[in-house]
């Protein structure tokens, strides 16, 4: 895979917070990847910024697909709690618009998860087109253990894929699910038995 970094024009993507974007022109793809190791907590400035990068990649003739990745052993821990109790409410009540953008997206979108995929995390990946999943994956909405919920349009698209009875037992119980789990729940429509997940999107969305 021969990428090059995505240049902006937009002042607001001139230093993306937390992850970078790639692009292949060969296989006309875009890659998103989640770049603060440890565990790619992704911070409020991100959501923006994510949002903003999936519209515009949506624009761009070069890109036909998109993947949505993480650099190191876990795709997300979730978001930061810090950044919640110092957003304001008018922040929070567009959190759910920004993590809705792979789904407004007219391009197929991947989402490339192994290790931790937690709250905003596996919200953002549940509003892709297809999850390609590691056999190290676990996925849970632990909101509950803060008092909070999923607020970000997570049960909700979990529901459509697993069922109401199976949704309430993960979100009101914050329980971990395991790649075998999601996969056989139907989740991940297509599992990987490496922790080194790079797709070819073109070969894989042709089988």
């Amino acid at each position: 895979m021969s990428n090059s970094k995505m240049v902006f024009n937009d002042p607001r993507l001139t230093a993306l917070n937390g992850f970078e974007v790639e692009i292949d022109p060969a296989e006309q793809r875009a890659d998103i990847v989640l770049h603060r190791p440890p565990l790619n907590v992704i911070e409020m400035a991100q959501r923006d910024q994510l949002r903003l990068v999936f519209e515009t990649l949506d624009e761009d003739d070069r890109v036909r697909v998109i993947v949505l990745r993480a650099i190191g052993e876990h795709f997300s821990s979730g978001g930061s709690i810090k950044g919640f109790m110092e957003a304001s409410p008018e922040h929070v009540s567009k959190l759910a618009w920004n993590v809705a953008s792979p789904a407004r997206c007219a391009k197929p979108v991947i989402a490339a998860n192994r290790g931790y995929c937690f709250g905003v995390g596996f919200e953002i990946s549940l509003a892709c087109d297809f999850r390609l999943v590691s056999e190290t994956c676990l996925y849970a909405l632990p909101e509950q253990k803060l008092g909070q919920i999923p607020g970000s349009g997570g049960s909700a698209r979990l529901q459509k894929i697993v069922g109401i009875t199976r949704t309430k037992d993960i979100v009101m119980r914050s329980k971990r699910i395991t790649a075998r789990q999601a996969y056989d729940w139907a989740s991940p429509p297509k599992s990987c038995p490496t922790t080194n997940l790079r797709p070819r999107p073109m070969d894989w969305c042709g089988n």
